[in-house]
């Protein structure tokens, strides 16, 4: 079959997925707007001027546009960047302008990636432009991802009243309350391992950046983007995921259960005393906290995060590890969520890992009984804690080992299924031809 034709149905596959998300962040847009808030595109626009919310993030997105880049192009682009930032400064500094809480540089990132797109259209044509807006689309999409994020939890907080976290409370005594257990544990390290995790939460994106990075590290040589990378699964996430917080709204044992829910709070328990077993019920909640915690998409997201670091040099290995390990320890520690929401992050996070590399692959039975499997018990997760978690909670003998038993069927079935979509699998699955032995007369 002819090299247009097989590509035919993936570049259809890829302009109805971006028509999809255009409609979607409009949608977005227009719901903010009715609701007063800031939509993620206007919020966007606004950092070409304004003191960003994250200048980290616009550099690591800016590195990301650069992987399509030679080595002297990027060292023009950063230069550019920084210089701009150096403007920005002084005029802010020159005119008394307030951050309102942003960082004092980021806009000259914002702005080269955006000359790299004006460059792409006026002086680039055919397989380079379309090369240059692949990058520049990327770069952007990190972005738009981070806003459209910070647009949801918007809207959660206003749409949804009430919360459920009396039930994951029940359900969490099934995993022994860690979410208690691990407060206690990161207060007991003092300032010093809170600020750690504090950075290593907040900073999520840009260590999948550092990972993405290695993965199109040959872009720029080989002129094409390989067939799946960390950021296509890390977006995926980050656009489901908070459709599940308008289905089952929670807003995490610190506000619901502590002393940052004010008088919203059900008790001040937390860390210290775990609640008691108690036929659960919505309980109103304020309008401001964001509804955001089932499922943990910070889980989900270092989970992504470990599996593409899993074929990269030691260093990335261990890096890859140690940002899962201190994500849990600090989504657990700083209270912002229950323990079975990290058991539903990691199901998610699996499941929308096979299924874009299934997109990549071609869809096949193997596949998908695996996003089928990792769909269904997802769901099972969800309907438990919401209409079993009293049981749960009388029998964590029985739930707990069910809990981790269903999350480690999931992660066995990815590994064992994408072990044979190797190369090297399927190279020595295929039956290989023996020469026939002739007898000599």
């Amino acid at each position: 079959m002819p090299l247009a034709v097989r590509q035919r149905p993936r570049a259809v596959l890829w302009s109805a997925a971006g028509v999809v998300t255009l409609g979607f962040l409009i949608a977005l847009e227009i719901t903010a707007r009715r609701y007063g808030l800031p939509g993620p595109m206007v919020h966007q626009a606004q950092e070409v001027i304004v003191a960003p919310k994250s200048g980290f993030l616009l550099y690591a997105s800016m590195a990301l546009m650069m992987v399509v880049l030679d080595w002297r192009q990027r060292w023009i682009a950063v230069g550019a960047a920084v210089g701009i930032d150096a403007v920005f400064l002084l005029v802010r500094w020159a005119v008394g302008a307030d951050l309102n809480g942003g960082h004092p540089f980021g806009n000259g990132a914002l702005w080269v990636i955006l000359g790299v797109a004006v460059l792409a259209v006026t002086r680039r044509t055919g397989r380079e432009r379309l090369l240059l807006l692949k990058g520049v689309g990327l770069g952007l999409l990190l972005v738009t991802g981070r806003k459209t994020g910070d647009t949801w939890l918007l809207i959660t907080s206003e749409t949804r009243v009430t919360v459920l976290d009396q039930y994951l409370a029940n359900a969490d005594h099934a995993l022994g309350n860690p979410s208690w257990l691990v407060g206690r544990m990161v207060r007991a390290t003092g300032p010093v391992g809170a600020q750690l995790l504090d950075y290593v939460y907040a900073q999520l994106a840009v260590a999948a950046v550092f990972v993405a990075l290695y993965q199109l590290r040959n872009v720029a040589v080989e002129r094409r983007f390989p067939g799946h990378h960390i950021v296509r699964t890390f977006l995926v996430i980050g656009l489901l995921g908070p459709g599940i917080y308008m289905i089952f709204p929670v807003v995490g044992p610190i506000f619901a259960f502590g002393a940052d829910g004010g008088h919203w709070a059900l008790a001040n328990l937390w860390p210290d005393t775990p609640p008691s077993i108690a036929t659960p019920h919505a309980m109103p909640f304020d309008e401001i906290t964001p509804r955001n915690c089932m499922p943990s998409l910070h889980t989900a997201w270092a989970t992504a995060i470990f599996i593409h670091s899993r074929k990269g040099p030691r260093a990335l290995r261990l890096a890859g590890t140690f940002w899962l390990i201190a994500t849990l320890t600090a989504t657990l520690g700083f209270g912002y969520h229950y323990g079975v929401d990290l058991v539903a992050g990691v199901v998610f996070a699996y499941t929308i890992e096979a299924a874009m590399r299934m997109i990549d692959r071609g869809w096949d039975r193997s596949g998908i009984q695996l996003v089928a499997y990792g769909t269904t018990v997802f769901a099972a997760l969800l309907l438990c804690y919401r209409y079993a978690s009293l049981e749960m909670a009388t029998y964590p003998w029985l739930f707990g080992p069910l809990l981790i038993l269903a999350m480690a069927s999931v992660v066995y079935g990815y590994l064992r299924t994408t072990r044979t979509w190797e190369p090297e699998a399927a190279a020595a699955q295929r039956p290989s031809s023996q020469p026939e032995l002739t007898a000599v007369p």
